[in-house]
């Protein structure tokens, strides 16, 4: 599932990008091929992280599509999973929320280009669980990409529909939050909360606190 070759070799690390919870995500130069990566570390101590961890690299690798970000290789580094994507330049949609205002022809290609990435993962019947503005990433080229699957749920015929309450809280869907069973129409509700976001500048509700969820 991972490569066993040492990645401190293969890649040259040049700028922290993020952090969160889950560990960091760094900018870094691919020494073999010349082109730019971003490394996702997810910190593994604890089960639940590690669920989730395995999660989101077997989602990644089994789901390819020009609007998800492109997974690249995997390594394990002490008590780090390294998930090596590509880098997209752009960075993500809140960035550009927040610093920019963004015309309706944008919001419309934006939006069209999460929407394809949905159909496609929930034609293949996973949940992404987690859609909001700091989880699309843009590219100069103008690609637009969801990102960030450690939330998803694989749907399978024995269990087609979910009732975790698991996102965050301001884009999740009325179902999620009180805990009912729910299937792919919850990413459309987040992606309808990312659509008021770019138009208001801000999500619905931001100002209440969030409930806790996972």
């Amino acid at each position: 599932m991972m490569s066993m070759e040492n990645p401190v070799m293969k890649y040259t690390e040049l700028e922290n990008i993020g952090s969160g919870g889950f560990g960091s995500v760094c900018r870094a130069f691919d020494n073999a091929t010349g082109g730019e990566v971003a490394i996702k570390k997810i910190n593994l101590q604890g089960l639940t992280s590690k669920e989730l961890t395995v999660n989101e690299l077997m989602v990644m690798k089994m789901n390819r599509n020009p609007n998800l970000v492109n997974y690249l290789d995997s390594y394990l580094v002490d008590d780090e999973l390294w998930l090596v994507m590509e880098y997209m330049d752009g960075g993500s949609l809140s960035d550009v929320i927040n610093e920019m205002y963004i015309s309706e022809d944008e919001m419309a290609a934006v939006s069209r280009e999460c929407l394809q990435g949905l159909d496609f993962l929930h034609s293949n019947h996973v949940i992404h669980r987690d859609v909001k503005s700091c989880n699309i990433l843009l590219r100069t080229d103008g690609s637009v990409k969801l990102a960030d699957f450690g939330l998803s749920a694989q749907l399978t015929a024995e269990q087609n529909q979910r009732s975790s309450v698991v996102g965050t809280s301001w884009w999740m869907a009325p179902e999620v939050v009180t805990g009912q069973p729910y299937g792919p129409k919850v990413d459309i509700w987040s992606l309808g909360m990312v659509g008021i976001e770019m138009v208001e500048r801000e999500v619905p509700h931001c100002n209440e606190s969030p409930i806790s969820c996972c």
